[in-house]
Formats: structure tokens, sequence, C-alpha cells
């Protein structure tokens, strides 16, 4: 039995299983009910939606970020730890340059690094928690992650271009007011093409899926997840719709995935202070579960404080909730890149998505 089906079969018997069922039941729950609204002819203010994205995105989403670097770090040698770190932050360093340089291409580097969290992310939970045997190559590989990761960025381009236009102006705007507009061009054409390249994928990603099914139930779930995250986006509003992806169906699986593969992992014979998290003394691990905390949370909210203060003008000149989603929609996609690329895609070894 290879590692993937050994996995998939384990899973329904551990806690993981709790997660990755929520989710896509609230995510049900979620279209049928803005489905409800929107044929009633009821909208949903603005600032409602801004109030559940910062909701999801800082209260419910962040500290699962840290979760999987800690999870990821908590067993590595400490030479690799402190490497890790020290190439994060200075990739935050160059992305937030690169907002302050040239703020529409750090925009389209962001929306790129959300469609990578989101798809890369997904495959490696889909690996974990029921099989991946239809993707037979790395290119289908990278397409179902080009197509689940797209229905996070892509599908609300198509279905509330408005709104995306609007908030993506507004983070533009934090550096250089203005510079978006000059290079919108024609939303109805782009919205076309967008629409047109994502539907080919996600047909292609179906059909080729379909066709190297094994019989085992992993293209079914595949299938059926993938357009379930596209009526999602289709049909929640694109503020809310992101900030709580993210928490409800994101983090939820890679907590699933986490729960499969624990059991797998060697702790290292000098993984430093957060060796103290594998301790016999539970005094011990609390405290230094407490440590961490406490360090995350003041480096995460003094590197959000530092571009707050440096940017020309934080909340892109919108009012308060939808300049502080804004603002914070930049800086979680600055600590995203390196999440992405120094956490997994650095890290052959392991990395915060690992399935052996």
């Amino acid at each position: 039995m290879n590692t993937e089906s050994r996995f998939a079969r384990a899973v329904p018997g551990t806690a993981g299983g709790v997660p990755l069922t929520a989710s896509r039941t609230v995510l049900v729950a979620l279209i049928v009910g803005f489905a409800a609204l929107r044929v009633a002819g009821v909208r949903v203010p603005l600032r409602v939606q801004a109030g559940v994205y910062l909701l999801g995105m800082v209260a419910m989403n962040l500290p699962h970020g840290g979760y999987e670097h800690v999870s990821n770090l908590r067993r590595r040698a400490l030479s690799f730890q402190g490497r890790y770190v020290l190439v994060y932050l200075a990739m935050i360093g160059l992305f937030a340059g690169l907002f302050f340089a040239a703020p529409v291409a750090g925009l389209a580097l962001a929306v790129s690094v959300a469609v990578a969290k989101g798809g890369f992310g997904d495959v490696q939970a889909m690996r974990a928690l029921y099989g991946t045997d239809h993707l037979r190559s790395r290119p289908q590989r990278w397409l179902a992650a080009a197509v689940r990761g797209g229905a996070v960025m892509i599908v609300p381009m198509v279905f509330w271009p408005g709104t995306f236009y609007a908030f993506s102006t507004v983070m533009v705007n934090i550096f250089e007011p203005g510079a978006l507009s000059a290079v919108a061009g024609d939303l109805g054409t782009r919205r076309l093409v967008l629409g047109g390249g994502y539907s080919v994928a996600l047909f292609g990603h179906l059909a080729l899926g379909y066709h190297r099914s094994t019989g085992d139930g992993a293209f079914l779930a595949d299938a059926a997840e993938t357009l379930l995250l596209v009526a999602y986006f289709a049909a929640v509003p694109v503020v809310v719709a992101v900030g709580l992806y993210f928490p409800l169906w994101y983090s939820a699986r890679q907590v699933a995935r986490s729960a499969a593969v624990d059991d797998t992992l060697e702790p290292a014979s000098s993984a430093g202070p957060l060796s103290a998290l594998d301790a016999d003394d539970p005094e011990r691990v609390a405290l230094a579960s407490w440590g961490v905390l406490i360090a995350g949370s003041l480096a995460t909210f003094g590197l959000a404080a530092a571009l707050w203060t440096i940017s020309p003008q934080p909340l892109g000149g919108a009012g308060l909730l939808t300049g502080l989603v804004a603002f914070w929609s930049i800086f979680i996609s600055i600590v995203a890149l390196p999440h992405v690329v120094v956490g997994a895609w650095l890290d052959r070894e392991r990395g915060i998505w690992y399935v052996p």
C-alpha cells in the first residue's frame, strides 16, 4: 500500500477529519445563505463585509500561520531554524520594498502568492487526506494547484469585478495614489479573458483527472471540492469570501493534514528552545507554548506597525474599515510570500505542507 493510500485510510479515524468536514459544511451554508440574499435583493453593506474579513483574517487565521511555522521548526536542528528565520525576514524586506518601488507589480505578486498558497497547500492536503493518484505528473499537479488557487482570486475577479478592483485600487493607493488606474485597461475585456482562461484550466483539470482516475474516490473528492470552491467564490461577496476562506478552508485542511502526518516526524538532536514543546513535563510545554505565542505576536504586529509607520498613506485614502482591509491584505501578502517560498518550496526536506 503506498503512502498516500495509508494516510487516506488513516484520516477518518483521527481528529483531523472533523475540521475537514466542518469546512465543507460551512462553505456550503455560506453559498446557500448568500445566494438566498442575492435572490431576495439584499445587499450586505461593505462595512459589514470588511468587519467579517478582519475577523476571519486577523482573529481566526493569523494564529494558524504562526502554528504552521512552529510545527515545522519545532523538530528541526537549531542551525536550520536560524537560517529559516533569517531568509524569511530578508524576503519580507524585499517584498515590502517592491510595494514601495512598484506597487502595481507588488499587487500582482500578492495575487500570485494567494493563488500559490491556496493551490499548492490544497494539493498537499489532498495527498495526505485522500490521495492524488489521479494526478500522475508534475504538470498535472501544477494545473490542479492553479485551478484550486485560482478559485481564490480569479473567480472573484470575474463575479465581483467592481469590488475586487475597488479594493485593489485602495491597496495600491497606500503606496502610490492613482497608480492602478493607469494600467487598469478595459475591465470587461479583462474579465472575459480571465473567465475564459480559468474555465479552460478548470475543464482541463477535471477532464484529465477523470481520464486518469483509478476509481479510489480521490478524483471524485477532488472534483467536488474544486467545484465547491468555484461556487463559493462566485456566490459569496469577495471581501467576505477571502476573509473566511483562509480560516475555514485553508487552515482547516492543513490542520487535518498535520494530524495525519504528525506521528511520522522525528525530533532533531538539537532543536533549540522549541524542543521544549515536545517535553514530557506539561508545565514546561505550557510555558514554552506561551513564550512562542508572545514572541510570534510581538514580531507579527511589530512588522505590521513598521509597515503602517513608513507607508505614505496606510489606509489608502479610504474609510477606516475599508482601509484596514486593504492595509491588512498588503501586510499579510508580504508575510505570505516567504511563508510559501521559504516555508514550503525551499524546505525540500519537510516544509509547512509536509507529506511523507
